[in-house]
């Protein structure tokens, strides 16, 4: 959500941010619907007033004994109307509406652009590896272990789903495990065990409802299958006030998440890329205002920390304004090669949001002895994508053989298991 206050007083740096993103000037809308609401709540407040002075008006009648119909049909109407009024603000107005489906304006050092091609590379982590034999893809390996079965999958559940077996299941296990430890025991965040079903107001919170509703799984009951773990993880401080002091708080969970992956037919349908259910390690964190940048790069440092301790090679991009999803404000893509596409793939995505979700979570901090309150920023990451590690970790540590050497910093998650054959 955006701040109106700001949008009334910079009406053209609110259009140009929005422009970068490829959005249409918005704020001549905003201040028309801005104005209506006003005078509705102008109105409102003025027939509050005159209900009360009808009530006093009726009773004095009554209790001379006069007829106070017309006062009392002045009141029925009175009521009338502010009901109509007070309804429309409780289920939200044309402004709300409009408001929700406006993405974050994009910081000022976000490289303006249309699609991933626009994207800037930032750094860049160790080198591609030289096999020595031409690689395979992670489903060729694992298939050839007889440890990834995508067939029983599809019997069961139809495409984009996987089932992992013995040594490959147990190998997915170790990297969540790993990823968990690290970054609760050396980088301070708290694991957290969350509900996987969500009400609709918790991803309206994060933003992905109401504009993105298609890529959500929803059940009978009305509730839905969280897309990530962002979405439990930050509206822990939902409609809080949060003590400054106690800022930033870091959170931490390894979920299975769910996506229909509506608009991506075609795209990925071999292996596991791009998946109805997926596991991944959330990182998430809420922050005063002045420290969300900084929080943001030591986010992305720790996520990149996971695939170093891995010996993987990779790239941190900064997405380009049309490349980014919709409640960032700046976004770093750290993308992990993989020998056996011969390309690089997105294993984590770390955002800063700056205060557009806790503006509609209604998330605050105060500072000891002050009463004003502030808006909290809230980031999120993977940290990492635990299937897509999996994919990497296959295709990097191939063996000529088939077989799969395991990474050092998890062999003490797989006792004993020093490779992965057939």
């Amino acid at each position: 959500m955006h701040d109106l206050k700001f949008i009334r007083e910079n009406p053209e740096a609110f259009d140009g941010g929005l422009a970068k993103r490829g959005v249409a000037p918005v704020t001549a809308e905003i201040t028309r619907l801005d104005a209506v609401r006003r005078e509705r709540i102008t109105e409102a407040q003025g027939l509050q007033q005159r209900r009360n002075a009808l009530a006093k008006e009726i009773g004095q009648k009554k209790a001379k004994g006069e007829s106070a119909d017309e006062l009392m049909e002045e009141a029925k109407r009175n009521n009338a109307r502010l009901a109509e009024l007070e309804a429309k603000q409780n289920d939200g107005d044309e402004l709300d509406a409009l408001l929700a489906t406006i993405p974050n304006v994009p910081l000022a050092d976000v490289p303006q652009g249309k699609d991933e091609n626009d994207n800037k590379q930032v750094r860049a982590h160790g080198q591609k590896p030289s096999l020595g034999f031409a690689a395979k893809q992670h489903f060729e390996i694992g298939e050839g272990l007889g440890l990834m079965d995508f067939d029983g999958a599809a019997g069961m559940s139809g495409a984009r789903f996987t089932v992992l077996k013995g040594a490959l299941a147990r190998l997915e296990r170790a990297l969540g495990a790993f990823m968990l430890d690290i970054h609760t025991k050396e980088f301070g965040y708290t694991e957290v065990s969350p509900p996987l079903l969500v009400q609709a107001q918790a991803l309206y919170g994060t933003g992905q409802l109401p504009k993105f509703e298609e890529d959500l799984f929803k059940t009978q009951t009305g509730h839905y299958l969280i897309p990530t773990a962002e979405v439990s993880l930050t509206n822990i401080v939902r409609e809080k006030i949060l003590e400054a002091e106690s800022l930033p708080l870091r959170f931490t969970a390894l979920t299975p998440c769910f996506r229909s992956e509506a608009g991506s037919a075609g795209r990925d349908t071999r292996g596991m890329l791009r998946q109805h259910q997926f596991q991944k390690v959330e990182l998430v964190s809420v922050t005063r205002a002045e420290d969300s940048e900084a929080e943001h790069e030591r986010m992305t440092a720790c996520a990149e920390e996971i695939l170093k301790r891995l010996g993987l090679h990779f790239r941190t991009m900064m997405l380009c304004t049309g490349d980014m999803g919709f409640s960032a404000r700046k976004t770093y893509d750290i993308e992990v090669w993989l020998p056996g596409q011969e390309t690089y793939r997105e294993i984590s995505s770390c955002s800063n949001c700056g205060d557009f979700q806790a503006r509609r979570m209604k998330a605050r901090y105060r500072a000891k002895g002050e009463k004003e309150t502030k808006f909290a920023h809230t980031l999120n990451g993977s940290g990492l994508a635990v299937g897509r590690t999996l994919i990497a970790v296959l295709e990097n540590y191939q063996q000529a053989d088939g077989s799969v050497v395991v990474p050092e910093v998890l062999k003490p998650y797989l006792p004993g298991v020093e490779k992965i054959s057939a």
